[in-house]
């Protein structure tokens, strides 16, 4: 079941808005960065290009993804794990670029989270019809620390549920530049993403960019 907030979440509105404890939305947060986040993004996919991974039961992934930072996560048929290096070119990830980092560290502290230190970021591509399933970010170590998501590109509806799959769901419009942030007790919430719709930005066409931060080590 979700519950429609389009009403109370929708553009133009304050700058933030709770979804919960522990959980804030931040609106157009990291629209003023959006040239040096897409100058930092080419360079990382220049060394780490987007590519569609495979879960454990050998399906592959809508989403196509890449990483930066000392850890990436990644799925295969072995499982969901993080790693140092990256699975196709056996290298380090790329490290994480100044702007990326100073981003989520600053939205976490906006949230209520101070002195975050992230040491993955996990960058996901959606096209039309992309969508991302219901799910808990539970493999990193660190509990503790907080979830940073940035949204760059087309619109989506963030789908954001409690801690049981079967809790009732947010549906949450993300729009370029918005930042979600949950931790603490929303730590564990589960999440996704609708199928994005069709539609062009003026920056990145017809594709939605997401930038996950997370304390994985």
């Amino acid at each position: 079941m979700t519950q429609d907030l389009f009403e109370i979440l929708d553009h133009p509105g304050p700058p933030s808005a709770s979804l919960g404890p522990g959980a804030v939305l931040l609106r157009g947060f990291a629209t003023s960065r959006t040239t040096a986040l897409l100058a930092a993004l080419e360079q990382v996919i220049e060394q780490a290009p987007f590519r569609h991974m495979l879960t454990p039961g050998g399906l592959r992934m809508s989403v196509a993804m890449t990483n930066c930072g000392p850890l990436g996560w990644v799925s295969d048929r072995t499982g969901y794990r993080y790693t140092a290096a990256d699975p196709q070119s056996a290298l380090p990830w790329p490290s994480m670029p100044d702007e990326f980092r100073d981003l989520a560290q600053d939205a976490a502290a906006q949230a209520g989270f101070a002195n975050f230190q992230p040491d993955a970021c996990l960058i996901n591509r959606y096209v039309p019809g992309t969508r991302l399933s219901l799910h808990q970010d539970r493999d990193e170590r660190d509990h503790d620390a907080p979830i940073v998501s940035i949204s760059l590109g087309l619109p989506v509806v963030f789908l954001f549920g409690g801690l049981q799959r079967a809790d009732k769901n947010l549906r949450v419009p993300l729009m370029h530049g918005d930042v979600v942030v949950w931790g603490g007790p929303a730590r564990l919430r589960f999440h996704g993403v609708l199928p994005l719709k069709e539609g062009h930005h003026s920056l990145l066409g017809s594709q939605r960019i997401n930038l996950t931060f997370r304390k994985a080590g």
